[in-house]
């Protein structure tokens, strides 16, 4: 596998994961009462629509086709969200701590892609940016616990 074959993959994968992202922050936001959260969620899928169109044309300097659509985990992901959320007696709180723990998971995945050495600069550039406005969506969202 080339270089260039080996960096697609590792970004397609995240363009995958944004993609469930996004999809996850729209499903959430149905689900919650408080302006606050619906906003915030809302935000968030935003960034992950930002987030993939930015991937998509790094992938496409790498002359690699990007993917298209959620991945089976990601929408498996969102129906035990959805029979969470549906059991809950605190939806907002139930969906609180589902996005807390998929902002850390999405960290560790990011800081992973981070970790190459041979990544490119562009290529960083993006990751990093990225990965900061994560840490700060975390940070929200902790702020938010106090309403949810």
């Amino acid at each position: 596998m080339s270089y260039s074959e080996e960096m697609g993959k590792k970004l397609n994968d995240l363009l995958e994961k944004n993609y469930d992202a996004e999809a996850g922050y729209k499903n959430a936001a149905e689900k919650v009462a408080n302006a606050s959260l619906k906003n915030y969620l809302l935000s968030r899928a935003q960034d992950r629509y930002d987030f993939g169109h930015e991937l998509k044309a790094e992938l496409k300097t790498f002359g690699q086709d990007p993917e298209k659509g959620t991945s089976l985990a990601g929408d498996a992901h969102r129906l035990w969200m959805d029979l969470k959320t549906a059991i809950s007696s605190d939806k907002d709180e139930a969906v609180l701590e589902e996005t807390i723990r998929g902002e850390h998971a999405a960290l560790e995945e990011y800081e992973e892609i981070l970790n190459n050495s041979t990544l490119p600069t562009s290529t960083k550039a993006i990751i990093s940016k990225q990965q900061n406005s994560l840490k700060n969506a975390l940070e929200d969202a902790k702020g938010l616990e106090v309403l949810a």
